[in-house]
């Protein structure tokens, strides 16, 4: 059997597609984080727990009510996403004037409060959630075994990604959303409803990261903590793509979850924070991110 740089191949690129797996969900969620600091200045701390809370429902909904994972894929996002409106209308708002250090540490806090009452309510062992049956089995590539449902994760997340980056930078839609936070006043003076718009917005990012649970339930077991694990490496991505940049969160999302496949591959130990090493050396020569533009 030939080997890759001393590797086995099946060890090789079955890393990597877990890794690629990984930076789907780094890609969504960070995608999300970007559009709401990009586009309304607040740094979302509460967005892994909106993650965590799109799998509790796609859990809820299977369980009690007996809606599936396809119906769950379409309803999950608008409920959670309508949560979050509420939320941005009731006490988000309220901050925007504010420095960002407030809005981050309101949005810990409704993290925390969410993560307490899902966990004393199911507790923090893991509930299973089963890939659909359309999904089940693999296809044999040869130098690997691929599990349908990976694959779908990969598309689904580049479908949602590029999506999402095509109406926020080539539409007039998105155009709109970006004056709106750069002059609220002169784009209000146009009839354009702006609060409206803001909010929509907001509600827009915790409908991606709901998506993302959704996407993640099957993969991971649903769990209270399955957010708070995530956000802090979402974060650094974040960081890394350029602090509100669209195209760099999606990029390097994708990129930083196959580095850190390859260094499991050939340096386990390191793995788990070859990603904030990365973010140190960026911070270092480019503060702004890899994307990011300077003020």
């Amino acid at each position: 059997m030939f080997e890759l740089l001393g590797i086995p191949p099946q060890a090789l690129f079955g890393q990597l597609l877990l890794g690629l797996i990984n930076g789907s969900f780094y890609a969504i969620l960070s995608l999300g984080l970007a559009v709401i600091f990009g586009l309304l200045n607040i740094i979302n701390f509460a967005h892994g727990a909106q993650y965590m809370l799109g799998a509790f429902v796609a859990w809820m909904l299977l369980n009690y009510f007996g809606i599936g994972y396809w119906w769950a894929l379409l309803i999950v996002p608008i409920v959670v996403g309508a949560f979050g409106i509420v939320l941005e209308r009731l006490m988000i708002a309220r901050l925007y004037h504010l420095d960002h250090l407030y809005g981050l540490l309101l949005t810990f806090g409704l993290a925390l409060i969410i993560q307490g009452l899902l966990r004393n309510q199911y507790g923090i062992s893991g509930l299973p959630y089963s890939i659909p049956p359309q999904l089940a089995g693999g296809q044999n590539l040869g130098f690997m075994f691929l599990p349908n449902y990976r694959g779908w994760v990969v598309v689904a997340s580049l479908v949602v990604c590029i999506g999402t980056w095509f109406v926020i930078e080539k539409t007039r839609l998105g155009a709109y959303l970006r004056a709106a936070t750069e002059n609220p006043t002169l784009v209000g003076a146009f009839g354009i409803n702006v609060p409206r718009m803001i909010t929509l917005t907001y509600g827009f990012g915790v409908a991606l990261a709901a998506f993302a649970g959704v996407l993640a339930a099957p993969v991971y077991s649903v769990n209270p903590n399955m957010g708070a694990d995530l956000i802090i490496v979402v974060f650094a991505v974040v960081v890394i793509g350029g602090m509100g940049s669209i195209l760099g969160s999606i990029v390097t999302g994708f990129g930083l979850g196959l580095i850190e496949g390859l260094t499991k591959v050939f340096y386990p130990e390191a793995s788990s924070v070859v990603i904030f090493v990365i973010m140190a050396i960026v911070l270092l020569v480019k503060p702004a991110g890899l994307f990011g533009r300077t003020a």
